[in-house]
């Protein structure tokens, strides 16, 4: 065979071989896509129907039976129901259109799904799961009403939806307001409440108002996580004896800033400075205090709450050798 028709049938078989695999490298990565595509619908599915799960039960074992009222949509739904004498798995949902139109054309299509799903599923929970009263004791109702209508909030917000839309509406009001959004979701449940405290008694306005709270707290810490974390910069000169005690004894990670002190107690300086930055939990605030106290008294620490941490080292493992 010819030396140069030799050289081109090569070539060519090293090409086909060459996109054989690349062809098997494209199915492989699609396929890992499609598998965690999978994996986060169906965990987006568990969260939801445990998160309704766990509202219809505060709803039915405690809290409908028992005459209380929540904040937001859901606490207008049970106020309205009690007031009309209509059915609550309906209110529920009319009363939850506008904000899901409202989610729809501020997040996007995908929420607006979601959070459409979310309250659709605890109408029908409501409506067709026979839960028996569990107590009628007003406190315990309060309590543990506010606590599972808190987790079934909570783990809803977990899959990606919501099953009340008051937060959506509070975006958008503190947006043209100039308040927050927690600002602004007081005022509504302060409106509720004071509502129910005209339509039926101050009495069930007073335990409703601590089932908000119970609600609102047990969202906290579904969301956030009994590790509450919180930022921390420090600011000193003695930053690598800090960054060493960090990472060395509290066994955390940090970041490092390249910094340049502007003005302090001593007036205006202009040297460089490296700034500590590391995320702790809030149980590990006070000994993280007393440790930059012993390094550097006159350090200048800055602490602010993080919701939430993905990516990085927030705890330094220990090697294995």
């Amino acid at each position: 065979m010819h030396p140069f028709l030799a050289k081109l049938l090569a070539d060519k078989a090293k090409k086909e071989k060459k996109s054989e695999v690349l062809s098997n490298y494209i199915l492989a990565r699609e396929f890992a896509k499609f598998r965690l595509r999978v994996r986060r619908i169906v965990a987006a599915v568990a969260l939801l129907a445990f998160g309704v799960s766990a509202a219809a039960f505060g709803l039915l074992g405690f809290l409908l039976p028992n005459h209380f009222v929540d904040g937001g949509a859901v606490g207008v739904a049970m106020l309205s129901a009690q007031v009309s004498g209509l059915d609550f798995s309906v209110l529920l949902v009319v009363i939850s259109i506008p904000f899901i139109i409202l989610g729809y054309r501020t997040i996007g299509l995908q929420f607006a799904i979601r959070a459409s799903i979310g309250i659709v599923a605890l109408a029908l929970a409501v409506e067709f799961i026979d839960i028996p009263i569990i107590t009628e004791d007003k406190l315990l109702v309060a309590v543990f009403g506010g606590f599972f209508l808190g987790l079934g909030t909570g783990m809803t917000m977990r899959a990606g939806g919501v099953i009340d839309g008051t937060e959506i509406m509070a975006l958008q009001l503190s947006k043209k307001l100039g308040v927050t959004v927690g600002d602004v979701i007081l005022i509504i449940n302060i409106i509720i409440f004071s509502i129910a405290a005209w339509l039926l008694s101050l009495e069930i306005a007073l335990y409703s108002t601590l089932t908000y709270l119970a609600a609102g707290r047990t969202v906290d810490f579904i969301l956030e996580g009994i590790e509450e974390y919180t930022g921390v910069t420090i600011i000193s000169p003695k930053s690598e004896d800090i960054r060493l005690m960090i990472t060395e004894k509290l066994r955390r990670g940090v970041t490092i800033y390249k910094g340049k002190r502007g003005f302090g107690s001593h007036g205006h300086r202009q040297a460089e400075i490296d700034i500590v930055y590391t995320v702790i939990t809030r149980l590990e605030i006070n000994r993280l205090s007393a440790e930059i106290e012993q390094i550097d008294p006159e350090a200048f620490i800055v602490m602010q709450s993080v919701k939430d941490t993905r990516g990085g080292m927030i705890k330094k493992r220990a090697h294995k050798h």
